[in-house]
């Protein structure tokens, strides 16, 4: 083994001191790399931030339509349901001999409210129709009391009307 011992100063090379100025001048070269690597940083946020901003309207114009979509699509199932309905209240109306008017207004199986209204109205009586529409009849006159009216334009209204007792 030789005699000298190696020490870490021996073979590092010295160190160097710098002066203000040069480490101001080392450091502003440092930073204006930098500056030059991020130059169009404002650019590129402006893009950017236009860029977010025309997506998000076109998101927001996507969704407006989605949802008028469906505001559309509901609104038809809605039609379609209710004239369906109808079709069928229509024809169980005329199958049961019932009022489609008041066969529309029940809620629930079409058929089965038909076939119920039917039940039903066999059970209320039926009356004769009244060609007179319920208004009292007039008095009878005989042959003589009608011939006895005064007024002219009267008697004649009288025969009209009681023309069976001049007919025999």
């Amino acid at each position: 083994m030789p005699d000298t011992i190696d020490t870490p100063t021996q073979g590092a090379p010295a160190e160097r001191t710098f002066t203000q100025a040069e480490m101001d001048a080392i450091i502003g070269d440092r930073l204006k790399r930098e500056r030059a690597k991020y130059a169009d940083y404002d650019d590129v946020k402006a893009k950017a931030a236009q860029f977010d901003a025309a997506q998000e309207a076109a998101k927001s114009d996507l969704e407006k339509a989605v949802e008028e979509r469906d505001k559309l699509r509901a609104q038809l199932e809605q039609l379609e349901s209710e004239r369906t309905r109808q079709q069928q209240v229509a024809q169980a109306a005329a199958a049961h001999g019932v009022d489609a008017a008041l066969l529309a207004r029940m809620a629930g199986d079409v058929e089965e409210n038909a076939q119920f209204l039917q039940q039903q109205m066999a059970t209320v009586p039926r009356y004769p129709t009244l060609q007179d529409h319920g208004d009292p009849k007039p008095p009878t006159l005989s042959k003589a009391d009608i011939l006895g009216i005064k007024d002219p334009d009267a008697r004649l209204r009288a025969i009209a009307a009681n023309k069976e007792i001049f007919d025999s």
